[in-house]
């Protein structure tokens, strides 16, 4: 007769309750609205997924763009230097004086915030799993893969290319301010991948001849008041276990690199896990904006460089397209590990 480990979740059970929390369409935001006192089990993270972070390891560069325009020589590849040198180590930096006015970012929160604290029948209207929406406002877009969702809500919204942005799809309530900053946004991102077309030895054109600025999309998350923080994570790790607090700097962004741009630089520029935790405090806001044409449908293959190998340096994944790699990464869903390695070779 066989024995059933009463430690093991049902998983019929498990997948019944990420359905009917689906199926509000009210995301986390709708658990505290509703007075939730104790958080639900399936927001349940392990406790590896929130260890403490080690403050005294590294320190993540602050660079400064304010002089990026500079005739002096040895200015300009001062900030060269100090980029290259953040994706080739952390793969994190921060950048003030880039060109986004303060005025900007602070009514993009307020936008944000105004959409997600609508009256929860208006955002419903918003509320799909439909990846090919110009607008797709959810909770947990891998609700069905990760071993515990993450205590946030999200809404994405694509800004680029012009064929596939449809300012009438996005909420009036953030419509303008999302658009001035997507303009805003691609203005600083064409000038960052010069900078690193410079650190990795090429023409400041050859990233965006590959197409690297013909996308963008942002990810606007909401991360409510958490009851029990303690149990779970805002965002779970994602592309060990020796974490890094980024204290904030006012007015500044974060630059992280990117999986793809990992791989084509055949390991060059590292992309590093990446968490958010949960706080008793809320709500949070944050906005990641992603250089990428997302999963609309491209025959481009990306891989390795060919500028950068050489017998000792040979490629070390296989071509993919981007596509490909966003529909398994989304697939795959949020459960801490890296989806390069599936590229591997």
């Amino acid at each position: 007769m066989g024995t059933i480990d009463a430690t093991m979740p049902n998983l019929d059970s498990v997948m019944n309750e990420r359905k009917a929390f689906d199926e509000t369409k009210s995301g986390v935001k709708g658990l505290v609205d509703g007075g939730l006192k104790r958080i639900p089990e399936i927001f349940h993270c392990q406790p590896d997924k929130y260890q403490k972070a080690n403050n005294t390891s590294h320190v993540i560069p602050v660079i400064d763009l304010v002089d990026i325009d500079n005739k002096d020589p040895s200015i300009y590849q001062g900030i060269v230097g100090k980029i290259k040198e953040a994706c080739e180590t952390l793969g994190f930096f921060q950048v003030v004086n880039h060109g986004i006015p303060l005025s900007v970012l602070e009514e993009l929160k307020d936008g944000v915030k105004r959409f997600y604290e609508q009256d929860t029948e208006v955002k419903k209207d918003f509320y799909t799993r439909d990846m090919n929406r110009s607008f797709i406002y959810n909770s947990n877009y891998d609700i069905y893969s990760p071993p515990a969702l993450n205590w946030r809500d999200t809404f994405a919204c694509y800004l680029a290319p012009p064929d596939t942005l449809k300012p009438e799809e996005i909420p009036v309530v953030c419509r303008d301010i999302i658009l001035e900053y997507g303009k805003h946004m691609m203005n600083l991102g064409t000038l960052l991948f010069e900078l690193l077309s410079e650190d990795l030895g090429l023409h400041p054109n050859h990233l965006k001849d590959m197409d690297c600025t013909q996308g963008l999309f942002a990810l606007c998350h909401y991360y409510p008041p958490c009851p029990e923080p303690e149990l779970t994570v805002g965002t779970t790790k994602y592309s060990d276990n020796k974490w890094i607090d980024i204290a904030p700097v006012p007015g500044s962004l974060i630059v992280n690199v990117g999986d793809l741009l990992q791989l084509i630089t055949n390991d060059r520029f590292k992309s590093f896990e990446h968490k958010v935790l949960a706080n008793k405090i809320g709500p949070r806001i944050s906005v990641a904006s992603f250089f990428s044409t997302g999963n609309r449908s491209s025959s481009k293959l990306y891989g390795p460089m060919k500028e950068l190998l050489s017998e000792d340096n040979p490629p070390k994944y296989r071509e993919t397209t981007v596509a490909d790699y966003v529909t398994y990464f989304v697939k795959k869903g949020l459960d801490g590990t890296s989806a390069l390695t599936h590229y591997r070779i």
